[in-house]
């Protein structure tokens, strides 16, 4: 009995290895586990132990094949004629081996890991076929339909595994799509918002640029009519002063000619021979007439003196004939002044947290005001820079600053269209001066302290009068920003630059210009007096440096240092430097006798203003880093 069983095992094993390939082909791996009965079983079974025939032990040397096998088995047992019969038949060949019922459901129970339904199983299924309740010849195949089936179904469940994978990206696509067709629309309703406002504002600026065409001409005749104007009213001031002085003349005469009636009838009183009567009308008339002329010379001389209506509180400018008396200073200094390339940093200071836009030297003291965008003004002592004041007062930018002749106040301009001065022992503004319409960009007080000059990007320059606290007088002639204004010292005569490329000499007593110098061909940024009075510097904001000779109203000498723009200028105290202030952030020095040109770097931006000391030893620098830096 064992050794069939142990024979049974062996072909169900080796049909096992047969249809391996196949079922894997089909349905994957599956696994036979083999299982030993124990000697020891807890079943009732009584087992009887079969003893080994020799007769039916195969033969040393025979063939170990599987008809031996099965001739073996049919002559030991009648029993298994059926299984000998399904084995006979299994060696038939065939395409395609079929899978037994049973090891179907094995290899179920191994996939599907019921290791106990399949332990239940298969001990109950040989325990059967060792009593011999199994009826062998009821155990068939699996039809191959059942196979196909089993593939057709894990096709099917791949392919709607698939169908739903592919059923949520086609949902997914839908909504991307319907979302982008709205995104669409919505750009397409933007496109054509904007295409209709880009219509709107083409034909707007059709219609602009119609209508600013049609002012051109009007704007080109009333900038005739202006300098027409301008023409008449000159030549009616001159009138005007003519008739003065007829008028004036007319009186003295009638005056003489009253006294020497009065002179006659009195000698005719006192008896006096007619020759002293006629002497003393002589002498009387000539001295009178003498007189005349002296007055009449000095209302040549002073156009101001007219018989227009005066602030009671105006004051009068001095005579133009006053010489500069720091002349012989400045002729002594020429004589040991320092040369430009010796010039070396020495010490700098943040003045101000925003660029600074002007620096101005006191009258007679080593000390300087800053004026600085931030607002503020600053007076600091030289050289060691210890700040001395600051004021603060304008509604905007500060653009200049100047000194009062006694050192004792300070004008400053600013963005805000006022020009302020303000008083050092009050420490405090003392006047306003309102009236220019745009920024203030400089001033300039004159020598006597009484007038004060502004400049203004309105095209005009305003002479104010401290003590009637009023605008004496406004040059009118730039046709575009005023950008520096200065007094020559000791004169009534002022100094502009504009941004129509010309400078200007003004009468500041009537507001006529005198000369007007043209050559530049950019925007004039700054232009000053050296020392003598007879020479002028300006530069354009090309970096172009002209030197002027005031008599002959020509240029001198032209110096291109480019292509920056150059934003000030000063002359050394002797007139033999020129310090520039670029916009390149370096200060250039011009020997003017050679026309030499070397740079001073230390500014980390562009350099707003120079000034030099009394005696030239030092040269202040301020820029828009808001440092002021000083070189020796």
């Amino acid at each position: 009995m064992e050794t069939g069983k142990q024979t049974q095992k062996a072909v169900v094993g080796r049909m096992a290895a047969k249809n391996e390939t196949a079922q894997e082909s089909v349905d994957g791996p599956y696994y036979l586990e083999k299982v030993l009965i124990p000697d020891d079983s807890d079943d009732d079974y009584q087992y009887e132990e079969v003893l080994a025939d020799e007769e039916r032990s195969m033969a040393e040397g025979d063939d170990e094949d599987l008809e031996a096998a099965v001739r073996a088995l049919r002559d030991a047992s009648d029993g298994t004629g059926s299984v000998l019969q399904r084995l006979s038949s299994a060696k038939q060949p065939f395409s395609h081996i079929p899978e037994v019922v049973d090891d179907f459901l094995r290899n179920f129970l191994v996939k599907m890991g019921m290791s106990r339904t399949l332990d239940c199983f298969q001990a109950e299924w040989y325990e059967m076929e060792q009593r011999g309740l199994l009826k062998t010849e009821l155990v068939e195949f699996v039809p191959d339909a059942y196979t196909h089936n089993q593939l057709l179904d894990n096709e099917l469940k791949n392919v709607q595994r698939e169908r739903d994978s592919y059923r949520q990206a086609a949902s997914k696509a839908s909504e991307t799509l319907v979302k982008l067709q709205k995104e669409r629309d919505f750009h397409r309703l933007q496109h054509k918002r904007v295409v209709q406002e880009k219509n709107r504002l083409v034909e707007d600026i059709k219609r602009l640029k119609k209508h600013y065409g049609s002012y051109e001409p009007a704007l080109k005749q009333l900038s005739y009519k202006y300098q027409v104007a301008l023409k008449q009213k000159m030549l009616i001031s001159l009138e005007r002063d003519r008739a003065c002085g007829q008028a004036n003349s007319l009186e003295a005469t009638l005056c003489n000619v009253h006294s020497s009636s009065t002179i006659r009838s009195a000698n005719r009183d006192t008896g006096l021979p007619p020759q002293q009567e006629k002497y003393q009308s002589k002498s009387g008339k000539g001295g009178q007439l003498q007189n005349d002329g002296i007055a009449l010379n000095d209302q040549d001389k002073d156009p101001t003196k007219n018989t227009a209506q005066k602030h009671p509180k105006d004051s009068e400018f001095p005579v133009s004939s006053r010489v500069n008396p720091y002349l012989g200073q400045f002729k002594a200094l020429a004589s040991h002044c320092p040369k430009a390339s010796g010039f070396r940093f020495t010490n700098s200071l943040k003045a101000h947290t925003l660029p600074i836009s002007c620096l101005a030297l006191h009258p007679r003291k080593f000390i300087v005001a800053s004026s600085s965008d931030d607002q503020l003004w600053r007076l600091w002592g030289m050289p060691m820079g210890d700040m001395i004041m600051t004021g603060e007062g304008h509604s905007d930018w500060l653009s200049g600053c100047s000194f009062h002749p006694n050192g004792g106040s300070l004008a400053t301009t600013s963005g805000d269209t006022t020009v302020r001065i303000w008083d050092f022992s009050q420490g405090r503004c003392i006047l306003t001066l309102d009236g220019h319409t745009h920024a203030t960009w400089g001033c300039s007080f004159h020598s006597c302290g009484d007038f004060v000059a502004s400049c203004s990007m309105d095209n005009t320059t305003k002479v104010w009068d401290l003590q009637s606290e009023r605008c004496r007088n406004t040059l009118r002639g730039h046709v575009d920003s005023v950008n520096s204004v200065t007094f020559l010292p000791f004169s009534n005569t002022l100094l502009t630059c504009s941004a129509d490329k010309t400078l200007s000499l003004w009468d500041a007593r009537i507001g006529l210009c005198a000369q007007t110098f043209y050559g530049h061909q950019h925007s004039c940024n700054h232009a000053t007096f050296n020392a003598l009075g007879n020479t002028v510097a300006s530069c354009d904001s090309y970096g172009v440096v002209k030197l002027w000779d005031v008599r002959k109203v020509a240029a001198m000498i032209t110096m291109d240092t480019g292509p920056h723009p150059s934003n000030q200028m000063a002359f050394s105290p002797s007139g033999r430097t020129l310090a520039i202030a670029s916009n390149d952030g370096s200060v250039k020095l011009v020997e003017l006798a050679s026309t030499q040109v070397s740079s001073l770097l230390g500014h980390d931006d562009a350099v707003q203003s120079v000034v030099f000391d009394h005696k030239g030893e030092y040269l202040l620098s301020a820029g828009s880093d808001g440092a002021i830096l000083i070189w020796s």
